[in-house]
This record gives structure tokens, sequence and C-alpha cells, in this order.
């Protein structure tokens, strides 16, 4: 098999399962650090004629990241796409082992159970908490709906402010969001690389979580130590 990945989760997801089998991957494939691929542009603006010279017997998507007039483009070429789509933790298990199936896996990688088992022996939370989770600023941008990153952070016990929202990633006006007073801002490093000095002076007075983007929103091997380091990231943000 020779694949091409646009989406970075799935990339770290087939590297570490079937290595040599990537041919390329976007620029923001960053895991595994020492992936040696051909770059095939960024997740909103893949260079379509770069892949199809990779002549790939499948490239991989998703519904969210990339856009459907670059995965049109690849398939009117005679190149056979393959895109996920993932709004909760179930499905990103069903969804890895189809990509994984897809790519020329002969069965379910280690790593893969390993996740499934993380996330079904979760302790039943001590109590709920209520949570704000930009992923913007300039303007502030936060989880809404029917997103993969909030049902996350539901199945560890948060419930962040904006689930109910019509708007998948609503914009909310920075008062707004001071004025939902949540147990917890949860700021991650990705999208928007949110740090200790960018991110948490907007919200004088309320603990700031800072965490890992890709223990929060990629779906891949990272599946498996997230419960533990959202979890360690939350408490650290209230003591």
């Amino acid at each position: 098999m020779r694949v091409v990945s646009l989406v970075p989760s799935l990339t770290e997801a087939v590297a570490e399962t079937l290595p040599g089998v990537l041919v390329g991957a976007t620029d923001w494939c960053v895991r595994p650090a020492d992936l040696d691929v051909v770059r095939v542009g960024g997740t909103k603006n893949p260079n379509v004629d770069r892949i199809v010279a990779l002549a790939p017997d499948l490239v991989i998507a998703n519904e969210e990241e990339n856009r459907a007039p670059d995965l049109d483009a690849l398939r009117a070429a005679g190149v056979e796409v393959l895109v996920t789509e993932v709004r909760d933790v179930p499905q990103a298990f069903r969804e890895l082992a189809r990509v994984l199936a897809a790519c020329g896996a002969a069965g379910r990688p280690r790593w893969l159970d390993e996740a499934e088992t993380a996330w079904s022996q979760l302790p039943a939370p001590e109590r709920r908490t209520s949570a704000i989770v930009p992923i913007w600023r300039r303007p502030w941008m936060v989880l809404g709906r029917d997103t993969f990153a909030g049902d996350v952070l539901a199945r560890l016990g948060v419930g962040h402010l904006y689930a109910r929202h019509a708007e998948r990633y609503p914009r909310i006006p920075l008062e707004e969001l001071r004025a939902a007073a949540p147990d917890v801002v949860v700021l991650p490093d990705e999208p928007y690389r949110f740090t200790a000095g960018d991110g948490p002076e907007a919200f004088p007075g309320l603990p700031c979580a800072l965490v890992s983007g890709r223990h929060l929103t990629w779906y891949g091997p990272s599946l498996a130590e997230a419960p533990r380091a959202l979890t360690e990231a939350l408490r650290a943000a209230r003591r």
C-alpha cells in the first residue's frame, strides 16, 4: 500500500501501526517526530498535483479537517479517498479500525485495544465540572455542539457550557465568556497555541487548565494516555 494522510492524528495512527505505508502527509503531521515522507501542504490547502504524483493507493481524510473541493479534485484524478467522521470517542475507535484495515492492517494494533480499555474503565466523576473551551482568539471561538473534544471532556466529567449552541465552533465575545463563570477554562495548545502567557490573562479570577491539543482533539495512539493526561491537567488547574 501507498498511503497519503491529510489528518495529523491519522498519520500518527498509520505510522505507528504500519511503518513504511505512508508516502505523503501534511505539513502539520508532526507525529511521529521522525516521519520521513513527502509533505503535501496543509490540511486546508493540500497540493493536489503533488499528491497525485505520489501515485497513492489511498488518501485518508476527515470531513471536518479537509475541504470537500480538494477531496473531489483527488477523486477526479482517479485517487481513492477514504473520509472519516469523528464526533465522539466510540466513533473514533470505529473509524480508526476502518482506516487501519483499509491501509492493510491484518488485525487490531495493541495501542488501539489499550486506548479502548483506558476509556472503558474510567471511574465515575466525583462531580460535574463546568467549563468553556476556547479554541481560538482574535476572534474568540469555543467548542460548541457535537464535537469530539466535547465528548472527550464529557466522559471525564467536564460539561462545556456551549454544548447546546447551534454552531459547532461559535464565536463568543470575551465579555460573555467571562460572565459565564465556569468552574474552569480549558485552553488547548491547538489549533490556537494557548500558553501560560497567552490565554489565562484573559480570564482573571477563573482557573485555567492548559491541556495538550493532541490529547483533547486527536484520535489515534494518544487516546490511550489522554484520560490520565487530561485529568491531571484539569485537577492541577483547580488546586
